[in-house]
Order: C-alpha cells, then structure tokens, then sequence
C-alpha cells in the first residue's frame, strides 16, 4: 500500500517551542545553586496524551487551577495561553512563571485587548470549552460572544449600531472564518477584522484537502483532545474519503484498508515525529 505523507504533518512552530521552554526548565532545575523546585505546568502543556505521559515520568506535576501551586514552584503556562485572572491568581500564589505561550496565540490576545480598547463587543468563532479561547476572550475590554459555526453566529441577535471586533480561535478553518467576514460586513457597518489564524495551521488544513483528492483513505494521528487534529479529520471526511483519527500506530487495524491502493497520512500540530513514524511503518506493512 502506497503512503502518502504531509509535509506539515507535526510539530508547529509554538508546540515546538514551548516542549523547549519545558525541557529547559527541567534541565537547569537545580543548578543555580538552589534547591531543586517543582517544575509544574498549568493545564496540559499540549494536547497530546503520549507526551503529556512522558513529562509525568519526568516529575512534572499538571496544575489545572492556581490554588494548587506552592510558593517556590517554576509553573510553565500552557502553549494555548490562560486567562488573565488564573495567571494573576498564580503570581500571587508566589509561583515562578514561564510563559510558553505560543506566540501566534500571544499576538492573538494582544490583538483582541487592543482592538477591544475601546469598549467594542468581541465576536469569537472558536470553541467555547478550549483553553486558548478561555484566554483570549480574558483579554477582552467589552463583552464577547464565542460561536463555534456559521449557524451559531446566524442565531445572534447582533446590534448593527454596535462597534464589534472579528477574531478567531489561532486553529480554526480559515475558509469558513472567511465566509464568516463576508456575512458579518453585510450585517455590521462597525466592524474590525483581525487575521488572528496561524499560517500553520492553513498551510496544514490545505494539504489535508489536496492529500484527501488523492488517496483512497486518510489517517490522521493526534490526541483527541487536540482541537486542531480533529480539525484535520473533519476535512478529510468532508472530502469524502474514509477517514481515521488515531492516536497511536496500534490503533491502524488490517481491516480499515482492505482494497486500498494508496493513503494520505497526516497528523496534529501537537503530534511528535515518533508516532507519525510508527503510523508510517505500520501501515506501509500492510498488504
């Protein structure tokens, strides 16, 4: 069976960059001279189990509100960002901070505060219930409102007098946050657009696309929990083509690929090299 790899399968620039700030932390932990502190992370550092399993094995302690966090502690916030009020929270606690914050997510919050400055209304398309739009809706000035689809945002009833501010969610699909610009200019006279979707993240969703017109079927590996990967999956199933979301090589059974000539495998921003590899070799031995 033929195996068709994304280039931009893995990794992104934030995810890479804030496993790097965690690494560092554990490495210098104790060799200032003082004592060894408690490296923690406020929420899970990325969304993905395996990784998240093996900084466990390494001491590092998952904090999911700031009451937990001891003085003395180095806490390293999550690649999706925090609330403003949690990360006050964990300041005060006497808590080391190191912010890995991915810094597309970063400019996204500042964008939001400084466009929103002036009392304007933020509109969100994102997911309610992810941590990086529980954080960017804390850098708001004026009131918000998160939809998660085009049919949630058409069920608002939005004031045209009101000043209002688009923005999205750093990993949604840019094509429908496009069509969303489009309806809302027709709606709201006041209304400010930010560009808050990463370049990885389009660059990732199109090649899921093209790969999908190609392939028989489509893997992709990732976390559950990884807003971004079930993305990826969502498209390739909107193209038509079998489609499965797996964490693990071990999940790729026999007969998920039986008459199948040729697969696309791609996987999540959150996704280490080691486990597209292992889906890789796994489904190349397959007759």
């Amino acid at each position: 069976m033929e195996v068709k790899r994304a280039a931009t399968a893995g990794f992104c620039m934030g995810v890479s960059l804030a496993l790097h700030k965690l690494d560092t932390a554990l490495r210098k932990n104790g060799q200032d001279g003082r004592p060894a502190r408690r490296i923690c992370t406020f929420g899970p550092i990325i969304h993905n189990p395996q990784v998240l399993r093996d900084y466990e094995e390494k001491g590092v302690a998952c904090l999911h509100d700031p009451a937990e966090a001891r003085s003395g502690d180095s806490v390293v916030i999550r690649a999706h960002g925090i609330p403003q009020d949690e990360e006050a929270r964990l300041k005060a606690c006497g808590a080391t901070l190191m912010d890995a914050t991915c810094p597309r997510v970063k400019n996204a919050q500042t964008a939001i505060e400084r466009a929103t400055a002036g009392g304007s209304s933020l509109l969100l398309f994102g997911d309610a219930d992810h941590p990086e739009v529980r954080g960017l809706i804390s850098y708001a000035h004026g009131p918000s409102v998160v939809f998660a689809s085009l049919e949630a945002l058409q069920a608002e009833e939005l004031d045209p007098a009101q000043s209002w501010v688009l923005a999205s969610q750093t990993t949604q699909d840019a094509t429908i946050f496009e069509e969303i610009r489009t309806r809302l200019a027709a709606r709201l006279p006041n209304l400010q657009v930010l560009s808050t979707i990463c370049d990885a993240t389009g660059e990732r969703q199109a090649e899921a696309r093209s790969l999908a017109g190609q392939v028989d079927a489509m893997v992709i590996v990732g976390g559950r929990q990884s807003g971004n990967t079930r993305r990826l999956a969502a498209l390739a199933s909107e193209a038509g083509v079998a489609t499965y979301h797996v964490e693990t090589a071990d999940e790729l059974a026999e007969e998920f690929f039986r008459g199948v000539r040729t697969v696309g495998l791609t996987a999540g921003a959150s996704t280490p090299k080691a486990l597209i590899d292992a889906a890789e070799d796994r489904l190349r031995g397959m007759a």
